[in-house]
């Protein structure tokens, strides 16, 4: 069966997701782009589209950068990773990435509003229902022809599907910030370390690249 996977999700030192105060003019609420400075001047990250001033690229954060893809047939995301609003969205609203995302897979997107799917350009088709994670899952298996399954965010998205034991690879990547609010991660997650075998990995640019494997895997 495909496998569940996270990567390159990036938290605070205080295991902050997103900041405060999500907009359109601030993705990330009050964390601007702190976040992610050190995925920026990856390859992967470029070819994203997604740009910033960053703290200098590494092997490491290539290597761990550019697993991102490999293998992905759909990704599931949740409705404040899509839009900067949680209520019904507009029909002029595609997302924040432009009319050719980078995912180039289906993406099933999670929101207490659906509507119609979101065909764009390079393959991206993003699919809106209101669903448990067991059913989002299921959908987007649909969708993968066999290949894996990404989790990408936001924090709460990920942490539901953590609590529901549906993810078998999971990348973290620890960004030396405190943010004081926001949307975290672990909460309500102890214990994790008898489900995952966790290892770590400190880069030159200042970040710490956790993984988690699922145990008997």
């Amino acid at each position: 069966m495909s496998r569940v996977r996270v990567h390159n999700f990036t938290v605070s030192l205080d295991g902050f997701g997103t900041g405060e105060g999500q907009r359109l003019e601030e993705p990330f609420g009050h964390a601007g782009s702190r976040l992610l400075q050190w995925a920026f001047p990856t390859c992967t990250f470029m070819d994203m589209g997604l740009h910033g001033e960053g703290t200098g690229s590494t092997g490491i954060d290539e290597t761990f950068a550019g697993r991102w893809a490999t293998g992905i047939g759909a990704e599931i995301m949740g409705r404040n990773k899509f839009a900067p609003t949680r209520g019904p969205l507009t029909d002029d609203w595609r997302g924040w990435w432009g009319e050719n995302p980078p995912f180039h897979t289906p993406v099933v997107v999670l929101t207490h509003h659906p509507r119609p799917p979101l065909e764009l350009e390079g393959g991206t088709t993003f699919h809106f229902v209101d669903a448990t994670p067991v059913e989002a899952l299921e959908l987007a298996r649909e969708l993968a022809g066999g290949l894996d399954i990404r989790i990408g965010g936001g924090a709460t998205t990920v942490r539901e599907f953590l609590q529901a034991d549906l993810i078998d690879e999971l990348h973290i990547v620890v960004a030396p910030i405190l943010l004081g609010r926001g949307e975290r991660l672990w909460d309500g997650l102890e214990g994790m370390e008898d489900r995952f075998v966790i290892e770590s990995i400190t880069s030159p640019s200042g970040v710490i690249h956790l993984t988690f494997s699922r145990r008997g895997d």
